[in-house]
């Protein structure tokens, strides 16, 4: 089992830089594929970035590509995303999510990933 907590989520304005981080308790993190997702007041929950256990296939939304990074350290048990250029649109909960494989398919989704963190609130004002 993973037990996922989300750390470095606040209040930006537009334009600014913020990292997330996932820090994961137990033995599993190392073998598990990993996720960042969001959810908007009044929005579903959408897919940010995924990331297999040995980071070597990333994959983004469109709407986040080249401007946010997900990373992992498995040695640390953490997973990052740094987040660049943030914009109103980008005002979310955050949610760290890990999956009990260490790899995912074609089009992950929420079904995808059996183990959630508690999220972390990022507001970006303009």
């Amino acid at each position: 089992q993973v037990q996922l907590v989300e750390s470095g989520g606040g209040w930006v304005q537009s334009g600014d830089s913020l990292e997330l981080t996932c820090s994961a308790y137990g033995r599993a993190f190392s073998s598990a594929a990993m996720a960042w997702f969001r959810q908007a007041p009044g929005k579903e929950r959408e897919l940010v970035a995924a990331i297999n256990w040995r980071g070597t296939r990333i994959d983004y939304s469109d709407s986040v590509k080249e401007r946010f990074t997900i990373s992992r350290d498995n040695a640390k048990n953490a997973l990052y995303l740094q987040m660049n250029s943030l914009n109103p649109d980008d005002t979310a909960v955050y949610y760290c999510a890990a999956r009990s494989a260490p790899f995912y398919g074609l089009r992950p989704g929420e079904e995808d990933f059996g183990y959630w963190g508690q999220g972390t609130q990022v507001t970006v004002s303009s």
